[in-house]
This record gives C-alpha cells, structure tokens and sequence, in this order.
C-alpha cells in the first residue's frame, strides 16, 4: 500500500502595511541615548555654520540661504499656534479619500479626474471617483478655521480609499494651490512622512491602522451622513456634547457614497441637503466657535 503524501501548497505572504516607524523606534529608546543625539546634532550644526561664516560674508550667507530654501521645496511651514492642553478639543478624520499614485507614462502622479481621465477609462476605472479635491479643501477648511488658530484642534486623520491611514499636525500649513498639494501627497504617500522645512519635525506622515488606536479614550465619536434619519441643529447638538470631553468628528472625502464606521458612536445629519465635505466642515467648525466663544 502506498503512504500518502501531504501536498505542499505555496501559500501568499500576506502584504505588510507601510507605515512610519522611525517615531515609533525613537520613542521606545532611553530618553539619554536621545539627548545624546540631540547634542550631536547641535555640535554638527554649530560646525557647519562656522565653516560657511569663514568661507564668505554674512550678508552673502543670508542671500545664498533664502535662494536655496525657495528652490528646494521640500517640507512645509509651520504655523505656529496656542496649545491649550488643559481644555476639550476636537479631532477631525476624514474617511475614503480619494488620494491613489500610479506610475503614468515615465513619472508616478496623484491620479485625478481631470488629468487622468482616459489613463483611468483604459484601466477599468470610473474618473468620477478620482477627486483628491475634495481632500485639499477639507484639510484647509480644518486647519484654517478659528477653532485650530484657537488651540481647540487635537489632530487630523485621513483614510484613503486604500486603507493607508495618516496624520496631519494642527500647525501645517497646507499648501493654497492643488499643484503644490498634489506634489505633497506624492511625496508622503512615496516616502511615507513629510518633515517640516529645515527642521526635523514630522508634519506628516503615514500611521498604523486603525485609527480608533490612535483617538484618545472616552471621547465622542460622531459620524454624518446626508442619509442619516438624525437631523440635528448643529449648534444645539455640539452644545451639549463637546464641553466635557474630546469629540471625534468623522466625515467622508469622496464625491459619492457613505462611510461605514464601526467605531462611530452616533450618526447625524445637519441639513437636509446633500453637503460637500468642505461646506460640511465650515458649519460645525462655525458651531463650535459659537459655542466657545472663539471670535
């Protein structure tokens, strides 16, 4: 009789998720291995800027400096704001967005309805879903508005429709022109953070799924829909939810569809008209500067 034999089945390796894990080492280091560092880092700094004061003048130093910074544009500025730790804030996260690098021709570029439209009709795709738009308006809607000059922003998440998840410091400034957004959101998604300009600090970058690890415990997590039956008055509603603790808001970036949370506590609507993300953002932003008296 013959032994029978298992047969070996080639099984796929599950893909591992990228993300950022620089800040995630530095963290698990003792703090003197890091002060150590830091110390280094200022004596090379020191170093270099007495060489280049002996090789020229000041004046020239200062000229050559500005001429370099504005032809390498590679981190963004910093907006300095007033932290207020002691106070409830709110975070905002922003589900399905629309943010997809392909490699077009010789070059990998953030694809767009616009610019990509037969490159997508080529590869089976809908143009209409493809709108990072959306997403630049959002993030300047949040990181412009009275609330963030005010303190009260704790964070900015933001899901692609690919499940790469990423965080957004309160103090960026993001850029005012989709061109320039677009080169950015290259760049995180390809190297997976954004570092400040001439500085080390991470602005940007890409985080560990999910993101519900990432929220602070006890807080309020609120979702909207256009479809949901909860029609509230945003003002009212957040009058009597964000005095106590942290509130999640989490709205979809994409042109159509709903989002599906499992991790949302309640579901509302604040109008009885289908809202685009931005103009959603600009009214409970407004609601909870009224609230706050922040003016």
């Amino acid at each position: 009789m013959v032994r029978p034999y298992g047969i070996k089945v080639n099984k796929r390796k599950e893909r591992k998720e990228r993300y950022d894990k620089e800040e995630d080492e530095e963290e698990e280091q003792p703090k003197f291995e890091q002060k150590q560092k830091q110390k280094e880092r200022v004596k090379r700094a020191k170093r270099e800027v007495t060489s280049k004061a002996e090789e020229e003048d000041d004046e020239e130093n200062e000229i050559a400096e500005e001429a370099a910074a504005d032809e390498l544009d590679v981190g963004i500025p910093i907006v300095v704001s007033d932290d207020k730790k002691d106070q409830t804030g709110v975070i905002f996260v922003l589900q399905k967005a629309s943010l997809e690098v392909a490699k077009v021709g010789k070059t990998y570029q953030l694809l767009n309805s616009d610019d990509h439209a037969n490159f997508l009709r080529k590869n089976g795709r809908d143009p209409a879903h493809y709108r990072p738009d959306i997403t630049h308006q959002a993030l300047l809607m949040i990181l412009d508005s009275p609330v963030n000059k005010a303190g009260r922003l704790k964070a900015v998440y933001v899901r692609t429709e690919q499940g790469v998840l990423f965080e957004v410091k309160p103090h960026v400034r993001i850029p005012r022109t989709y061109k320039r957004f677009a080169g950015i959101m290259l760049q995180l998604l390809q190297k997976l953070s954004i570092s400040a300009a001439g500085k080390r600090e991470k602005l940007m970058r890409v985080i560990k799924n999910p993101v519900t690890g990432h929220l602070p415990p006890n807080c309020r997590k609120i979702g909207f829909s256009y479809s949901s039956e909860k029609l509230v008055n945003m003002q009212k509603h957040l009058s009597t939810v964000c005095n106590e603790t942290d509130t999640v808001f989490v709205l979809g970036a994409m042109s159509h569809g709903k989002i599906e949370c499992d991790y949302i506590d309640d579901f509302v609507a604040i109008s009885g008209y289908p809202l685009s993300a931005a103009y959603c953002i600009s009214r409970i932003c407004e609601a909870l500067s009224t609230n706050w008296n922040i003016i």
